[in-house]
């Protein structure tokens, strides 16, 4: 019988908003907090997926952005908050479960929030974690030419937002062979039932002021940092995750074989395995 290790999902008020969290495992071990791209819901990190590592010796919480999932929503176009408050979100959560270092790990968009906490507040992190992320500097590659993103539904009813989105992931998976269209429709279809308002979540993010940037470059972080990168992201090519990883003092760069612009089932054993041995030192 599986044991599972969910705490379950609750609503905590967090910064001014609204937040819905979720944790897995044993509190008294250490703290994995995941970050979720923007548009994305808790969902987006799998339970299962968050079950392996909780499993592995690891308290891991996940939680949904503002405008996305049972958090707080705006208006679509009106977001009524900054990137620093997404930022702050993450520091508010660690303060409700009473975790003042955690293991971040935060993927595509907003690996901007591990870099200002990572540099901005490092007695809060113990270690990064990027995932599908950039520096974003000007000399990096574009996204793949073969990338072609589905048109916006129209009408935005339920069943169209669903063939949108999965379209979107189809495209970003970059034509690996992990894709699983028939998951991915399931997890689409549970999110987006799931939202208080899914037609703020797939603008909003996109629409925020990026206010107060880090007070300094990647080069200035100094917890341990782990890139982790798929070869198939036709988004953000390998070489961003490269550039991640030779622009932070240290880092080491793990390549997923077959992955795009995501974290699909088949390569969750080489990252579970890759983030146990980065959250302890590499003694797992």
């Amino acid at each position: 019988m599986t044991t599972h290790q969910t705490h379950g999902e609750q609503l905590s008020t967090i910064n001014g908003a609204e937040l819905c969290v979720e944790t897995f495992g044993d509190p008294a071990t250490p703290a994995i907090m995941l970050v979720a791209g923007s548009a994305a819901s808790m969902l987006w990190w799998d339970a299962d997926l968050c079950e392996q590592i909780a499993a592995r010796g690891r308290f891991v919480i996940r939680y949904d952005h503002r405008d996305t999932g049972r958090s707080t929503s705006y208006p679509p176009g009106q977001p009524a908050y900054s990137f620093t408050d997404l930022t702050r979100d993450v520091l508010g959560i660690q303060d409700a479960l009473g975790i003042e270092r955690a293991h971040l790990v935060c993927q595509s968009m907003f690996g901007g929030i591990g870099h200002i906490l990572g540099v901005d507040h490092p007695g809060r992190v113990a270690s990064l974690t990027f995932v599908s992320s950039s520096t974003g500097a000007d000399d990096l590659p574009p996204p793949s030419s073969d990338l072609a993103m589905p048109a916006e539904p129209d009408p935005p009813e339920a069943a169209a937002v669903v063939e949108y989105v999965v379209a979107g992931a189809r495209a970003y998976a970059g034509g690996s062979p992990h894709f699983d269209e028939a998951a991915i429709r399931a997890l689409v279809e549970r999110d987006v039932a799931r939202a208080t308002s899914y037609a703020s979540t797939l603008v909003n993010h996109y629409a925020i002021e990026f206010d107060e940037p880090a007070r300094g470059g990647f080069g200035d972080i100094a917890a341990p940092t782990l890139v982790v990168h798929g070869d198939h992201d036709p988004l953000l090519p390998l070489a961003h995750g490269e550039a991640l990883r030779d622009a932070i003092p240290g880092a080491e760069l793990l390549v997923l074989k077959g992955a795009g612009h995501d974290l699909p089932r088949p390569v969750w054993d080489d990252f579970v395995s890759a983030l146990v041995r980065h959250t302890d030192g590499g003694r797992a």
